[in-house]
């Protein structure tokens, strides 16, 4: 009988983030506490999001609203890595990138993991920015992904090609 496998990947839904941001900007559009801020969130570039405002406390009161709407969206909050406000000019701006992909230290702890806390027989190889785990009885797949569930891991896991 064939092994039966899945790949563990950290992959951002890139229409949801979208979404979450545009709601974003609409709410800082409307609220009263941002009018007359500056406050404002827009792209800068493919990963990074640029909050502006006049004040750091206001740049962080957007980045919550952005981070409220990433989770009414389904996203999970592992994939913003939210820098410090900067005084640039008159205005501080806060850069925030989006995680994507099991760099390869993640990637060994998790396959690390799954070999000394995982069932017997389960096999994980390491291929580029993901993971496939293999193994003859389906159960114990189904025992790795609630394991890898139950860790605290920083980044966010999607478990995909359940077969």
């Amino acid at each position: 009988m064939a092994d039966s496998s899945f790949d563990i990947v950290s992959k951002i839904d890139r229409q949801e983030v979208d979404n979450a941001l545009n709601q974003t900007v609409k709410e800082i559009g409307h609220r009263f506490d941002f009018k007359g801020t500056g406050a404002s969130i827009n792209w800068s570039g493919q990963n990074n999001i640029e909050i502006k405002a006049n004040s750091e406390e206001r740049a962080g009161a957007a980045l919550d609203v952005f981070k409220d709407k990433v989770v009414k969206r389904g996203l999970s909050l592992k994939i913003i890595d939210a820098g410090e406000p900067k005084l640039s000019g008159k205005e501080y701006r806060m850069m925030v990138s989006l995680k994507e992909g099991i760099d390869q230290e993640n990637a060994k702890k998790i396959s690390k993991m799954i070999r000394d806390e995982g069932p017997k027989g389960v096999k994980a190889q390491i291929q580029g920015e993901e993971l496939r785990v293999s193994s003859k009885k389906k159960d114990d797949l189904q025992e790795i992904i609630s394991l890898l569930k139950g860790k605290d891991l920083d980044i966010a896991l999607q478990f995909v090609n359940y077969r």
